[in-house]
């Protein structure tokens, strides 16, 4: 991999088709996609760390991808698994719809390879962006890059429109255990575990027959996160495993979940990916169908024609669905109080699986959505505060 830092000016003379602001999913699905099928495209990414991907994990039903896509995103899937569990109170539940997952060691090695043997592209790590521009990212080492488009996906930004949002918090342990651990599939949901600050529930991916990641999920009003704490309450809960013999990687983050969110449609370059310009899953935190869908779209157009009606239908068709999902968040964090969150995921897990998949694809059809709402609403919930979320401007 080209790295400027070593390097130095980078011999293709600071000129791109595409210039990637930021290191992390939806840049790499970008460049991936790219550079896949637009052999001809220089493009640079630019990440303000040493390295890219950051520290994640991110899961996906690779049924939800379509196979054109699945072709150059396949070699960043490290782990896949024929289902996964779902526990709460009153039920236990096996889906058996597909799911992987992407490490960010994985994902740096795959996207870092693929940059570094195409032709006049390079990865600009370590540098941070100081001024983005319609066709020019500004480096703090003082390099220019001029380019045709250029995609800030730096992740959630704070400034722009603003948001009403709850947040969606975790602390994630990958351990190794002194024996095998015996979970066969990811649970995608414990949520038989004591719920306090929302709705709570711990998250397991089997990594191998002794190691697991294990992970303590709050959707919460508050975006404070007790790191600390929180890693003492996945030590306890791990305990049920065996012995754990080595902490291998810890993640934490804090997410926005909005329930009203007013990102604008994409008209001209820079254009906004991944977090930053809203192509996320608002009720799961789930990014990686929505980023797949946009990097997809864009590897399949010269840099010069991704702007125009097919952006437009495109962001259309997402904007739908996710008005949808913020809906749901906007009765869950205010509709339920905090302890009974809970009843609102029970209610929907016993839902058909095939709409349960298209609910996490983001692609609910009108059927799906009233079906979600139909019946007699899930315990805790409150019609008063419903309407009178109805009747706020």
């Amino acid at each position: 991999m080209t790295d400027v830092r070593q390097a130095g000016r980078p011999t293709v003379g600071g000129e791109f088709g595409i210039v990637l602001v930021g290191g992390g999913l939806q840049s790499g699905l970008l460049a991936l996609g790219v550079l896949a099928r637009n052999s001809g495209v220089r493009l640079a990414v630019v990440e303000a760390a040493d390295k890219l991907g950051g520290n994640h994990t991110w899961c996906l039903n690779p049924t939800d991808v379509p196979p054109s896509a699945m072709r150059w995103l396949a070699p960043l899937i490290a782990h896949e698994w024929p289902g996964y569990d779902v526990r709460f109170p009153r039920f236990t539940r096996t889906l058996g719809a597909p799911y992987a997952a992407i490490t960010s060691e994985r994902f740096a090695h795959v996207v870092s390879a693929a940059v570094a043997i195409a032709p006049g592209s390079a990865c600009f790590l370590g540098r941070l962006a100081t001024l983005i521009e319609p066709h020019a990212v500004s480096l703090d080492d003082g390099t220019r890059l001029s380019a045709e488009l250029v995609i800030d996906a730096r992740g959630p930004s704070s400034e722009g429109p603003q948001r009403q949002s709850g947040f969606q918090k975790f602390v994630g342990l990958e351990l190794e255990f002194d024996r095998d651990h015996r979970v066969e599939r990811p649970v995608m949901m414990d949520a038989t575990v004591p719920q306090r600050d929302g709705f709570r529930f711990f998250y397991l991916l089997p990594f191998g027959p002794r190691r697991l990641l294990v992970e303590d999920t709050y959707f919460s009003k508050s975006p404070v996160l007790d790191a600390p704490a929180v890693r003492r309450e996945v030590i306890a809960y791990a305990e049920q495993f065996g012995l754990a013999t080595a902490i291998v990687r810890e993640e934490a983050g804090v997410l926005p979940m909005p329930w009203k969110s007013t990102p604008e449609p994409p008209a001209a370059s820079p254009l906004a990916g991944g977090y930053r310009g809203g192509w996320f899953h608002p009720a799961t935190g789930y990014s990686l169908v929505a980023a797949t869908r946009l990097a997809s779209y864009v590897a399949g157009r010269t840099p010069a024609s991704v702007f125009g009606p097919g952006l437009d239908r495109l962001y259309r068709t997402h904007r739908s669905q996710v008005r949808y999902a913020e809906l749901l968040n906007m009765m869950l964090f205010n509709c339920f109080e905090p302890d009974d969150m809970r009843s609102a995921f029970e209610r929907f897990f016993t839902l058909p699986a095939g709409l349960i998949q298209r609910f996490f694809a983001l692609s609910m059809t009108w059927t799906d959505r009233a079906r979600i709402v139909a019946g007699l609403p899930p315990r805790g919930f409150s019609i008063s505060a419903a309407l009178a979320m109805a009747r706020s401007p």
